[in-house]
């Protein structure tokens, strides 16, 4: 325990579902300080506790628009850029003496032109304008004047009472992109009110490997109760980048060879994923060679990087993501890390987020009410259905979930260490995952399930233990309760779990998808409409035993939980427009996407475990003679 507050009436020692948003951004982030959003972190965190919230300024033409989420969220890491906080400020502050800087000028009159000239110069070339001094002192001076209103907000937000009904974090995002935007992003989490006087920055340091440098630097080796971990995202854009070797600072190869010791600093610092946002999901894709996953290809986009997503001059034509874009590569690559190395730099603990651009958090809702979260990433002035949320391909986002016993930072913040952790894709199913060797077949029936899954086995993010005797196979306990909905917002019911299984076999990639609870139910959804159809379970469990287990061989296991067909808010968008794709005379101008063959009409909204590893005796044992 690192904090000073009243203990929580509301203590759960075999721990509870805690829902919330840790990729958040408001008007500080120089990509979502656009003319429709001018919210502050004090906004962000009033609306993730259920208050309603203003996007657009009020003008004769222009009318507010509101939005506000149908049930609060129990805790937020907001992740404003590191990058360019002091200069946006300067910027967007009238009487500063850069405010009418032509490059000032530019950012408050066109996203495009301040993505391609402000955001360019920082990202791309990761150097600063004249304005902010030879050593960039005058907007590092201002970003350290936002980054404590940043702190100021997050203390604010947060109940320290018995209560304990909200918690928030301070954080930021390191912003690091190759090339033509292959994306290295990381979302920076601190434990506490205990936090560097300054964020790092992409423009600082050239690599993920000095990132961490100096937040053991400035933070958890400083002595002042500072911890902190790191959270990678959107890994389906990054060109194949994301999960090599934290030490490049491009993209030219031959890439650097990752040694022990940095899978090691890379498994204590950054012990989850993201595996979905607004920007689609990385978990896999048939397309990128899981084409024996009939379930793989959720929200994904057919680009690699987000220059791939816009074409231009300036970028070559979008590439399909490769395998080794997705969180499932990479969970398998990291055996090979075990194998070789004696340690496992890629045991990710899963989560999802929104990366809200328009200071979101939590609004996951397929309605056609959706209003995207893309910030700068919506068109100028164009009258199509990307001015409903930017691109057609980016939806929602999802949650991220914490197994925690009670709502503060500290038991969040172990929660994620220990990636007892689960994503969903918007909606707030409960899901248990366990894993042991001795667990009994009719565990499902019984009413202790939760405190005997623990004292016999591990949640979801844990490793096996050693098997009791030879010739023992492993257990598994998955149970899962529907999202209720809320009083605005009706839950769907569950159709079925899968357990996903990864491996190692000959030194190549091995997946399998197994069906343990539930299955196909004739489920369905009128698109004209969309009135859900068919029944489904309001909760399902089994036990499983894994079939082909070889003791011999380190795996992994997840759990996937799917919902009954829903209409995805694109679809609620057209048929609120009058669109029927049978007619093309009904198609009003700029929403011929809805016809489009590529358009995604219905969704089925699902939650991703953590998964539970096993390694073998022999591997555990190389382990502790590598230490």
């Amino acid at each position: 325990m690192t904090e000073q507050r009243e203990p929580c009436a509301d203590y759960d020692p075999l721990k509870k579902p805690l829902f919330g948003d840790t990729h958040v951004h408001t008007a500080y982030s120089f990509d979502a300080n656009s003319q429709d959003t001018r919210n502050t972190p004090d906004d962000a965190y009033r609306f993730a506790k259920g208050e309603r919230m203003g996007i657009q300024p009020y003008d004769d033409d222009n009318p507010q628009r509101f939005i506000q989420l149908d049930r609060p969220l129990d805790f937020v890491a907001l992740s404003d850029h590191a990058a360019l906080l002091g200069e946006v400020h300067l910027c967007t502050t009238p009487g500063s003496w850069t405010y009418w800087h032509p490059i000032c000028v530019v950012h408050r009159s066109s996203t495009n032109l301040s993505m391609l000239l402000l955001g360019g110069r920082a990202l791309g070339f990761r150097s600063r304008w004249g304005f902010c001094g030879d050593q960039g002192e005058y907007c590092l001076e201002q970003a350290g004047s936002i980054w404590r209103e940043i702190q100021r907000a997050a203390e604010d937000a947060y109940d320290r009472s018995a209560a304990c009904e909200f918690t928030s974090f301070v954080g930021y995002e390191w912003t690091a992109s190759l090339d033509d935007g292959k994306n290295l992003h990381r979302n920076v989490v601190f434990r506490n009110e205990h936090v560097p006087p300054l964020p790092t920055s992409w423009i600082d340091t050239p690599s993920a490997h000095e990132l961490w440098e100096h937040l053991e630097g400035d933070c958890m080796n400083g002595g002042q109760g500072c911890d902190v971990l790191t959270i990678p995202h959107n890994s389906n854009i990054s060109g194949g980048l994301m999960f090599e070797s934290a030490k490049l600072e491009s993209s030219e190869t031959p890439l650097p060879v990752v040694d022990a010791a940095e899978a090691r600093r890379r498994q204590r610092m950054e012990p989850i994923v993201e595996i979905m946002q607004h920007k689609g999901s990385s978990e896999c894709d048939v397309a990128a060679g899981w084409s024996n996953d009939e379930s793989c290809s959720f929200e994904t986009l057919p680009y690699d990087s987000f220059g791939g997503g816009r074409p231009s001059i300036f970028t070559e034509e979008p590439r399909l993501p490769d395998a080794n874009n997705f969180v499932i590569w990479a969970l398998t690559e990291g055996l090979r890390q075990q194998q070789g190395l004696g340690v496992n730099g890629l045991k990710y603990g899963i989560i999802a987020s929104t990366d809200t651009h328009i200071a979101a958090p939590g609004l996951t809702a397929e309605t056609a009410e959706h209003p995207g979260h893309g910030g700068f990433g919506k068109g100028e002035g164009a009258e199509s259905i990307e001015d409903f949320a930017d691109n057609i391909e980016f939806g929602p986002g999802g949650l991220a979930v914490v197994w925690a016993e009670e709502n503060t930072r500290d038991a969040i913040f172990e929660a994620m260490l220990r990636r007892e952790t689960y994503g969903t894709s918007g909606t707030r199913p409960i899901v248990r995952f366990f894993g042991g060797w001795n667990y009994p077949e009719d565990l499902c029936e019984s009413r202790d399930l939760v405190a005997r899954g623990y004292a016999g086995g591990v949640p979801m993010g844990g490793d096996l233990p050693p098997a009791a005797s030879s010739g023992s196979t492993p257990r598994f306990i998955v149970s899962a309760v529907a999202d209720p909905g809320s009083a605005t917002l009706s839950g769907l019911p569950l159709q079925r779990i899968q357990i996903v299984k990864g491996w190692l076999e000959g030194g190549e990639h091995r997946e399998e998808v197994f069906k343990v609870a539930g299955g196909d139910n004739g489920a369905s959804v009128d698109l004209t409409t969309c009135e859900p159809k068919g029944a489904g379970a309001d909760s399902l469990c089994n036990v499983w035993t894994d079939p082909d287990f070889d003791s011999t061989s380190p795996a992994f296991y997840y759990a996937r939980v799917f919902e009954n067909p829903s209409c995805r808010w694109s679809q609620y968008t057209c048929n609120a427009a009058g669109v029927d794709c049978s007619d093309p005379a009904s198609v009003p101008e700029g929403l011929a996407a809805c016809c489009a063959e590529s358009h995604k009409a219905q969704i089925q909204e699902r939650a991703w475990t953590s998964p539970i590893w096993y390694t073998p005796p022999s591997s555990l044992l190389s382990a502790l003679e590598s230490e």
